[in-house]
């Protein structure tokens, strides 16, 4: 394989991971341990004072965690990556690498209602304060651009409405400002779209969803691009100025292209502490290997559902960007043409009651918090992901009082609109 790059489905199986040298075992072991044994003092001192890798203590690092590491970074084109407890885990540790009290970043009003929640009450503790942007009017991410902010934050595609966002338009405007793009790539994964391509710095995922596909196992993940430089303009001190627990480093200047990566990982996971369990990762690693099966199949489903519901009397309308008829089918075209992935929303004529009721009487879709299960599932945004938003913030990021969101497994696709039929006509 040395004479040329491997495909993804050979990455998504291979990435990271060689036989154990011990045991000879072929599946990655799972290094349930706290801690490891140094050399000698030396040893650990180098270590400790990042002039040598390996690994130290497990919310550090951990060898299973580090094949997961390495393999969603190949699949991403990253240079370097670090797992986390949770998505939520990963959007804090990045944030703390850029922000400082006072300061802003630029956030996609449509996101996940988790991490509206996150980023407009949580992080106001920290003095870290968001400013919303249009992720359909790129001039308000322009508008948006003061001498405080430190990033901006989008979605690949947006949860709960599925909308695709114009990754490579927002870009310019950080480039412009001079600030990192961060992209949650989550609903898409690298299978769809690959944010670096188009002009990401940071990608981050909850490996809970189609990373891990199966619904066993919570994770999050940082991917660091290697493209931004962190010592301009001084704007980003935790990575460009020296650090006094590590005599005096300066990350930017020692790590180059994986600075942000190691940043992440000796001050962010170091004090934070949302380390990811060697079992979580050794069961998100095993989903990863049909991470491409599995999203095609996601995908064929989800246009399959999709067309059907536009089709039904009781439903109003239908937000899919496969659907040749939605408005951001043109951006799925361009930076999904694989598939608009497999989680959307579709509005009932009956209003809030109706997407209750709805929910309560699907049989074979699970009513659940969650995306991204081999298992189809439904849940009704307003009354429970997105409750916490007044009903103008709700209508705002797609999870209006109308709207259920569905995300769309891989079993017969003809049993999933069995399933629906028959609710929507009880």
């Amino acid at each position: 394989m040395s004479d040329r790059l491997p495909g993804f489905a050979t990455l998504a199986v291979h990435a990271g991971a060689q036989p154990d040298p011990t045991t000879g075992a072929r599946a990655t072991p799972i290094y349930q341990t706290t801690s490891f044994v140094f050399n000698d003092a030396d040893h650990a001192a180098s270590l400790f004072g990042l002039q040598a890798f390996g690994n130290i203590y497990t919310r550090i690092g951990n060898p299973t965690n580090a094949v997961l590491e390495e393999r969603v970074a190949a699949l991403e084109g990253g240079t370097a990556a670090l797992a986390v407890a949770s998505g939520h885990a990963a959007q804090v540790v990045v944030l703390q690498q850029l922000m400082q009290p006072g300061d802003e970043f630029i956030a996609a009003r449509k996101l996940y209602g988790g991490s509206i929640n996150q980023f407009t009450h949580a992080f106001k503790s920290f003095g870290w304060n968001v400013v919303w942007a249009d992720p359909d009017d790129i001039a308000s991410f322009e508008r948006a651009v003061t001498p405080r902010t430190k990033a901006i934050f989008i979605e690949s595609i947006a949860n709960p409405a599925g909308s695709i966002t114009d990754i490579e338009a927002i870009s310019t405007v950080a480039r412009k400002a001079g600030v990192p793009l961060i992209v949650d790539n989550t609903l898409a994964s690298p299978y769809l779209i690959r944010p670096i391509d188009h002009g990401a710095d940071i990608v981050v995922h909850s490996l809970t969803k189609f990373l891990g596909g199966h619904g066993n196992s919570l994770g999050g993940i940082i991917v660091d691009a290697g493209t931004f430089d962190w010592s301009a303009g001084g704007k980003y001190p935790m990575l460009s100025e020296p650090r006094p627990e590590y005599h005096g480093i300066r990350l930017q200047e020692t790590f180059g292209n994986f600075a942000f990566a190691i940043a992440c990982r000796v001050l962010g996971l170091r004090d934070l502490g949302p380390a990811l369990s060697p079992f979580n990762a050794f069961m998100i690693l095993t989903g990863i290997e049909t991470l491409p099966l599995r999203m095609q199949k996601h995908c064929d489903n989800a246009k399959a559902v999709a067309e059907f519901l536009a089709g039904h009397p009781a439903v109003a309308s239908v937000s899919y960007a496969g659907l040749p008829s939605d408005k951001y089918n043109q951006l799925a075209r361009k930076y999904a043409p694989k598939g608009a992935g497999a989680v959307f929303t579709f509005s009932l004529k009956g209003g809030y009651d109706a997407g209750v009721s709805l929910v309560s009487k699907l049989q074979l879709f699970s009513h659940l918090a969650n995306v991204g299960d081999t298992r189809s599932l439904v849940i009704h945004p307003a009354s429970t992901t997105h409750s916490q938003l007044d009903d103008a913030a709700k209508i705002k990021s797609g999870a209006g009082p109308d709207v259920v969101r569905l995300s769309v497994g891989i079993e017969d696709k003809e049993d999933l609109i069995a399933d629906l039929e028959q609710a929507l006509g009880a």
